[in-house]
């Protein structure tokens, strides 16, 4: 598989955190040939996509009545777009985005034969007892815990089912992603924003407190992974040959929140002044407590490229971008 700076590349969620940093890492790499899609209405999300180069920008809802009509040969197809609330607990709004609208993508994809890469999630492990193996043997017995986690783990197993796929297709579980761009999240936003932006206001950061005894305050841990990771996990897989299927994308290293805010704390030459608050109700039964990437499947198919430590990632995220509210 071989991608060139001229072959046309769709982006959907070009609006949003990941798609646009994606969007604007393939523009800094040279590729300027971008069909972007989203909902480019969102109040907000302008700051995202408006300095990106691309050809075409299309609306989400009238994509494939612009790919019916296009002459353009798309080359390779990025499926970032997804209601990604983990608050919203209305299914049909998770199953229409995030299920239907995919294999939309995916048909799509099968029929014009342009290798397709997906955003899963590592929602889809919910409580991890089954642990977190990207293995498709194990994705029918998966029990994510809220909305959202069920509708990217019905894609799976969809996807898994189908008799036809894409020339290639990658559908990336992305742990706890964090980085510029993020700026219009609100309360989805990562804990790393909503810290500095405490620590900016008042000096001092809110944690969740511990509902499991086996855990103590800010010792939740998470496999935190910074987006430009992701950036250039998608990049060496547009350009690499590998086997399809579905690929945990983290770090392969769990941390604490503690240590996550410590590192904030670090970046910015400050003592650390933390206090803990009870997690809201309406999300207390569906938190994760423990996340942590298995990684041997991408790094056995040859991905060497260090990933950024939390520390190394925080830093970069906080003084390059947070400070200034930069974009990638």
């Amino acid at each position: 598989m071989s991608i060139q700076k001229n072959d046309a590349i769709i982006i959907t969620g070009a609006a949003g955190f990941i798609g646009s940093c994606m969007a604007r890492h393939l523009n800094y790499s040279g590729f300027n040939n971008l069909i972007i899609v989203d909902d480019f209405s969102v109040p907000g999300k302008e700051y995202n996509w408006q300095s990106i180069h691309y050809t075409h920008c299309i609306e989400r809802d009238k994509l494939f009545d612009w790919l019916k009509e296009t002459q353009i040969k798309i080359s390779f197809f990025i499926h970032l777009g997804a209601r990604t609330d983990t608050t919203e607990f209305d299914y049909t709004i998770h199953q229409e985005l995030n299920l239907e609208y995919s294999k939309d993508v995916w048909n799509y994809c099968v029929k014009a034969q342009v290798p397709l890469i997906y955003a899963s999630s590592a929602a889809t492990y919910g409580s991890g007892e089954l642990g977190y193996d990207d293995r498709n043997d194990i994705v029918e017995d998966l029990k994510p815990l809220n909305p959202y986690g069920i509708s990217k783990n019905e894609f799976d197993k969809w996807a898994l089912k189908q008799e036809q796929s894409p020339v290639f297709w990658a559908g990336l579980k992305f742990f706890n992603v964090y980085g510029p761009g993020e700026y219009h999240k609100g309360r989805m936003a990562s804990v790393i924003f909503h810290s500095y932006n405490q620590i900016k206001d008042q000096g001092s950061v809110k944690l969740f407190r511990s509902h499991k005894k086996e855990f103590k305050d800010g010792q939740q841990l998470r496999d935190f992974i910074y987006v430009k990771d992701i950036l250039f996990v998608i990049m060496w897989m547009m350009e690499n040959k590998l086997s399809a299927g579905l690929y945990n994308l983290g770090t392969g290293k769990a941390q604490s929140f503690l240590d996550l805010v410590n590192s904030i704390y670090t970046a910015l030459n400050k003592t650390p002044d933390i206090n803990f608050i009870d997690m809201p109700e309406d999300i207390r039964d569906k938190y994760q407590y423990f996340t942590e990437a298995n990684m041997n499947k991408l790094l056995g198919e040859g991905y060497k490229n260090k990933f950024f430590s939390l520390e190394e990632g925080v830093k970069d995220y906080v003084l390059n971008y947070l400070v200034d509210r930069k974009t990638l």
